[in-house]
């Protein structure tokens, strides 16, 4: 029987040792796959997603790539763009002849740009897509605190509750304690159905009540989209990023550090940048603002960290 051979790789994303941060799959010559073959790929690799990276229809962009949980094709992944980003720059020879990548994804363009020692990318930071808040009135804190199994006592109530996106609708859920989320035990098909009901990609947990050398600390639900929790997750920490620049939230630092994957094991660090055009420009949105709409913001979130490639393989696919 006739064989297809596909490359394929886990990449940790989000920290320079294997088996921490994040990893992703990556399939970085997916041309020829069918749909269905990218979704049976990623249930068999059965990480959070894997990207398969395509060539572009948009002239400006490098690839393009799709996202696959082991379930579901989500219209963006934080961290396997940067495990893809990582590959080509580390493994393709793209840090040679390049500064940047941009890749083609369903929310848009996502440039990715890499700090070089020598010929080695040490740090890769994409630029996603303009934050939006708007406002979770269908919310019920009690209801909330239970379908994410804390004490509704440790929900922090000097921040608001709200949705956020840079490329998934993310519900952002301050906790007072490092100790609280940690403790945190969703119910996972209630919180699922929860997800559903209301268009929401994930549940993020936040607190600034992070360890030393870190200004917050995270925890990711996803279960509707196949993911009970995702270890370490750009994508989420954007959005959450952008709800503390459009609420104000940041104390004016333009610049984040946010750790997250301890309670799995995978411990992860990613740097957070708030971007603002125009010098001097304040943030768009007064507290309380409901920012649906991108193009009433200036500001943009820059996500990076470093990755690791774990894994190199071959899929061996019958070509019938």
């Amino acid at each position: 029987m006739k064989m297809k051979q596909i490359s394929v790789y886990h990449v940790d994303a989000f920290t320079r040792r294997p088996f921490e941060g994040n990893p992703a799959g990556v399939v970085p010559d997916a041309g020829e796959l069918t749909l269905t073959q990218m979704q049976k790929i990623a249930n068999q690799l059965n990480l959070s997603e894997t990207a398969f990276l395509l060539p572009p229809s948009d002239p400006e962009a490098d690839f393009r790539v799709r996202y696959f949980t082991p379930q579901v094709e989500i219209p963006f992944c934080g961290h396997a763009t940067i495990a893809s980003a990582w590959l080509l720059a580390n493994e393709s020879g793209w840090a040679d002849r390049a500064d940047h990548i941009t890749f083609e994804t369903q929310v848009g363009l996502i440039p990715v740009y890499w700090e070089k020692e020598g010929k080695e990318a040490v740090k890769v930071t994409m630029t996603q897509i303009p934050p939006k808040v708007k406002e979770a009135p269908f919310i019920d804190k009690l209801a909330l605190a239970g379908l994410i199994g804390i004490d509704a006592e440790q929900l922090d109530e000097r921040y608001p509750i709200k949705l956020a996106h840079t490329g998934n609708w993310t519900l952002i859920v301050p906790v007072k304690t490092h100790q609280a989320v940690d403790a945190a035990k969703p119910k996972q098909q209630e919180l699922a159905a929860f997800h559903k009901q209301h268009s929401i990609n994930n549940t993020h947990l936040f607190t600034f009540d992070a360890k030393p050398g870190v200004d917050l600390y995270t925890r990711d639900f996803a279960p509707s989209i196949g993911i009970p929790e995702d270890p370490v997750t750009g994508s989420a920490n954007g959005a959450l990023a952008g709800y503390l620049a459009l609420e104000n939230l940041t104390g004016g630092k333009t610049d984040l550090i946010i750790g997250q994957g301890d309670a799995l094991g995978r411990p992860g660090t990613l740097y957070v940048t708030v971007l603002k055009k125009g010098a001097g420009k304040e943030a768009a949105a007064e507290p309380g603002t409901d920012t649906d709409d991108a193009a009433d913001t200036d500001v943009m979130i820059q996500v990076g960290g470093a990755a690791h490639v774990t894994i190199e393989g071959t899929l061996r696919l019958t070509e019938s």
